[in-house]
């Protein structure tokens, strides 16, 4: 059990090191908690709410896996190496389509509610 409770505290503490040294992970979490209120704003229903937290999901693990990659490949190859590069970018592009998801997502559930709200208002 005391392995186990290890483990989280090792987990913890990689999801510590990727909000306090990633930029982009806290953007990314400034974005979550703005979808979240929205969500809870707007009255989304069940299957929004699972949409909306896979989106999340998906982002914040492609990201902190960037952030491995990158860190993986700097250990690997301090120097410049062409191909080094490459993969990194890749793990980049990785991030921009699971955001560019979570973009298309998060119009396709919060557009309609905040048009609605507008007319509504108007």
């Amino acid at each position: 059990m005391k392995k186990l409770i290890h483990s989280f505290g090792y987990a913890f503490k990689g999801v510590a090191y990727a909000t306090t040294s990633q930029l982009n992970f806290r953007i990314h979490l400034f974005a979550t908690a703005i979808a979240l209120l929205l969500g809870w704003f707007l009255h989304i229903n069940t299957g929004e709410w699972q949409w909306l937290m896979l989106c999340i999901t998906i982002v914040l693990v492609t990201e902190i896996f960037n952030t491995m990659i990158e860190t993986l490949v700097d250990l690997v190859s301090p120097g410049y190496n062409e191909k080094a590069g490459r993969i990194k970018d890749m793990a980049a592009g990785a991030v921009v389509i699971a955001a560019a998801f979570a973009l298309i997502t998060g119009i396709i559930i919060f557009l309609p509610k905040i048009l609605l709200l507008i007319n509504h208002a108007a």
